[in-house]
Parts: structure tokens; sequence; C-alpha cells
């Protein structure tokens, strides 16, 4: 099918490439580019289906994944359970060769990260986190109109689907496979994030990570 771009699904909606709004990750994001000056290193873009029924959330672009490549989960561990799981089930198409230009696209499937700037250590802050999910994670969604399930992975990407609806976190709890009915009439259901942690552990698995995306589909 060649190596045809799907772009972001809300372009519209995108960071500006010098986004001012988290001084600790605009920090972080010069150094990187001092370091590494031909990565990516900035605001990575949402990716998938303008179209998609089906919305995963993440939690933010790892340094020498998304943040290298500029794609979401696109050259780092987590990207080749979930891509491979997508396409396994029909959710996507090509050949996932992580890079940004490998002309592997989705289908029915958009990948919303809660935070767009790599962090240092993995681990953003609450204010961060609430800053990017209110200033672009939360509008993206509004902009899909057509989703109708979310899959968060992670605790993080539960917390920020819940508040984007107006829940409250507290009659939502996150948990492996779990299902919300969200106030906005969304179906969240929960993951273990596929970080290399916790494949490793064990935490989550192959099958249990396939297992969400069968949910997914069952209720679709």
């Amino acid at each position: 099918m060649g190596l045809s771009l799907q772009l972001s699904p809300v372009p519209l909606l995108e960071a500006p490439r010098d986004c001012p709004l988290c001084p600790r990750l605009v920090g972080f994001r010069e150094a990187l580019r001092e370091e590494h000056p031909g990565w990516w290193n900035a605001p990575v873009p949402h990716f998938g289906d303008p179209a998609a029924w089906l919305a995963i959330c993440g939690l933010a672009p790892g340094k020498q994944g998304a943040n290298r490549t500029g794609r979401p989960f696109t050259g780092d561990f987590a990207g080749l359970l979930l891509y491979e799981t997508l396409a396994r089930f029909g959710l996507a198409e090509g050949d996932y060769d992580a890079r940004p230009d490998d002309g592997f696209r989705l289908n029915g499937v958009a990948i919303l990260n809660s935070v767009k700037c790599v962090p240092p250590q993995n681990k953003p802050t609450p204010d961060e986190i609430a800053t990017c999910t209110r200033t672009y994670f939360q509008p993206a969604l509004a902009a899909l109109p057509k989703v109708r399930i979310l899959v968060a992975l992670g605790r993080i990407a539960h917390d920020a689907a819940v508040r984007s609806a107006g829940g409250r976190l507290s009659a939502f709890p996150f948990g492996h496979l779990a299902e919300h009915r969200l106030p906005d009439g969304r179906l969240l259901i929960d993951s273990y994030h596929c970080s290399r942690y916790n494949q490793n552990t064990n935490r989550l698995t192959r099958a249990m990570f396939e297992q969400v995306f069968e949910l997914a589909l069952a209720r679709r």
C-alpha cells in the first residue's frame, strides 16, 4: 500500500511544536533537542482514523519511542505489543516497522495520549497531566464524535478519560478489564499499560492484553 502517512485525526487541535504550557517539560524538550537534534523532540500528535469508534488513551511519549519518531507508541517496546494486537484484530493494516513512514494505518481507531510531551523519567506531574488533558486530550476526544468506546492504558489515562467525561474518579475505580459507563455515555475499558516493565513482570501478558480488545469489539 506504499508509504502514505496516516496523520492526526484532529489536526486543527494539535499542540504547537513549541508549546509553552509546562515549563519543566519545555526545559526537558530543549535539552533533548541539544542532545539529539535529529529526533522529533516536540509534542507528539494524536494518531489514527478520524472516523474512529475506538479511542486508545495512552500516557505520554517515551523518550526513545514517540519522542524520537513523532508517532505514538512508535519505536519503543510498548508499541510492539500494541500494534501487533491491533493488527491481529483487524484494527490496523500494513506492516508496523517502528517508523512513522512505514505505511501502518489504524482502522476505526485513534490513539490519544494524556500528555503530549515526554516527561523526565516517564513521570508527568499532576499539574502537567491536568494541563495537557484540559488543553489537548479533552478537545481531541470531543472532536471524535463517532468514538463510543475508550481503552485506557494505565491509571493516568483512565483518570484523564474519566475527568474529560465529567466524572468523579472515586466513582470509576481503575482495574484491568474493568468497564465503566461514563457520564457522556461512552464506555471506558481499563487495561494495564503495555510498558516493558509490565510485560517483563507478567503484570500484563499478551493474552490479558488481547482480552481488552476482544471485550471492546464485543461491546462495539
